[in-house]
């Protein structure tokens, strides 16, 4: 997909099929279609395949109403038989982040995951053609040169955003006799092989895992016939900012252990690799970003598969972590956060500036907050509500979720240091989020995110820009982070 400008008016660029976008219902310059024939008031989408035009209603001209606009648009256009679009330049403030929405609108928006189809139906789509005429608000046209049209068409970061995105989405999706915690350090590997030096790649087997007393890590992936990996990617530019970890849970299946899930709930758990398959993503885009990301960056995946055998961990089983923290088994469909444990405090050996965890960990998010929604969770309020703000222009929507020390307890064992599953129902997030803290130490308790990305990563219907199934969860918000921080760093 590639767009292309086109110096001159919108009637006169050349495509096989237009979109429009409908600024707050406004039809009065669309003189030549007749809406009440159409029964079209300005919202939702109105596609004429007869002329080969589709209109789509946006409220506003910020970063997601463009986004979501050209996705919707697009998509409605999925069953022609053309290889060009043309629409109008649609600038508020940003002719950067206008370019940027439209790369990410396309790129998200058309994106499907149909490998085991038989029927495949793709799009032919292979550009946009964007016309400089009728930049809105109006007054805007005159202090546009011609140097910013430039920039904004060659600013790649939409493009490498959301292709980092698909790319998760991508492995997230990927069946589980695929996807493996082998194959998922194939992947990795040349991830780093195709950056050209850029990033490293180290892969743990279970000899090196015990070396390391990873206990907790190890006993989840004990009863499946594929062992388990630690993946850790480096990205070292010169003259880094900041030193960055992230950590992902990678379960690339998970049945719940003996405290087996129902069938109805198994369904999906490829989905389970999706904070480790963000990690990769973003790690991947980092070190295309370039000067826009000017970080050190680590990521660290913890991936194996949680299942059933004679020699499944039990209910009852105390482990021993990495960091010394003992830990009671009361049910081994938390089996995340025992991962994670281990990985957490790995990380840390690292030193980072800022350590962000992600992870599909616990359903009670999904209950909490819906299926669309992430949760931020930390100790740091400047941190959490910073990293809101700045994941606000990615379209990914996210929450915080506030820590207190009532619900510390829940977590305490008669047993162990702590438990892995709360003696209530109640606040399931919040205490999974709490038990991760116990490895947090304390010097960077101030420096971490954990982000529940249970709700949105894997959804089995179509919403918003997404198809059904794996949406990359945690990798757009994460690259706004970093650019914003990016972006400050360079002002300075």
């Amino acid at each position: 997909m590639k767009i292309e400008f086109f110096d001159g008016a919108f009637k006169e660029a050349q495509a096989d099929a237009q979109l429009e976008l409908v600024l707050n219902k406004d039809l009065s310059k669309f003189t030549d279609v007749d809406f009440g024939f159409c029964g079209y008031d300005g919202t939702g989408v109105l596609a004429l395949p007869e002329s080969r035009r589709v209109f789509v209603g946006v409220k506003d001209l910020y970063n997601n109403e463009i986004r979501n606009g050209v996705a919707k648009g697009l998509r409605a256009m999925r069953s022609w038989n053309i290889k060009s679009v043309k629409m109008r330049s649609y600038n508020y403030k940003c002719v950067k982040s206008f370019f940027a929405n439209i790369y990410e609108g396309a790129i998200l928006g058309l994106y499907k995951f149909d490998k085991y189809k038989s029927d495949k139906k793709p799009f032919t789509l292979e550009k946009i053609v964007v016309a400089r005429e009728e930049f809105l608000p109006l007054d805007d046209i005159d202090c546009l040169a011609d140097y910013e049209f430039k920039q904004g068409l060659g600013y790649l970061k939409g493009s490498v955003a959301a292709n980092a995105a698909n790319f998760a989405r991508d492995i997230v999706n990927e069946i589980p006799q695929i996807f493996t915690p082998e194959k998922f350090a194939e992947v990795a590997q040349k991830v780093a092989t195709e950056s050209n030096g850029k990033i490293t790649c180290e892969v743990w087997d279970e000899a090196k895992l015990k070396a390391e007393k990873m206990e907790a890590f190890l006993a989840v992936a004990r009863a499946s016939t594929h062992a388990p990996r630690l993946i850790h990617l480096t990205y070292k530019p010169a003259n880094a900012a900041q030193k960055i970890v992230f950590v992902g849970k990678g379960l690339c299946y998970d049945s719940g252990g003996l405290s087996l899930k129902p069938s109805d709930y198994m369904v999906t758990m490829k989905a389970d690799k999706s904070g480790a398959a963000a990690a990769l993503a973003i790690i991947k885009a980092v070190s295309e970003l370039g000067d826009e990301t000017p970080f050190e960056v680590h990521a660290i995946l913890g991936c194996a598969e949680n299942m059933i055998g004679g020699n499944a961990y039990k209910p009852d089983d105390v482990l021993v972590s990495r960091s010394g923290v003992t830990i009671e088994v009361r049910n081994t469909d938390a089996e995340g956060r025992l991962v994670l444990a281990d990985c957490l405090d790995y990380a840390q050996d690292l030193k980072p500036d800022l350590l962000v965890d992600m992870a599909t960990l616990t359903g009670a998010c999904v209950v909490g907050l819906g299926e669309y929604t992430s949760a931020i969770m930390g100790w740091n309020e400047d941190l959490k509500a910073k990293f809101k703000k700045a994941t606000s222009k990615s379209g990914e929507l996210y929450t915080v979720l506030e820590f207190n020390e009532h619900l510390g307890e829940l977590i305490k064992s008669q047993v162990a240091d702590v438990s892995n599953c709360a003696s209530s129902r109640y606040g399931g997030a919040l205490t999974a989020g709490l038990f991760l803290d116990k490895f947090i130490r304390p010097e960077f308790k101030d420096k971490w995110l954990h982000l529940d990305i249970a709700g949105p990563a894997y959804v089995e219907k179509a919403w918003g820009i997404y198809d059904a199934g794996a949406t990359g969860a945690g990798v757009l918000g994460c690259l706004y982070y970093l650019m914003k921080v990016g972006l400050e760093h360079m002002k300075k």
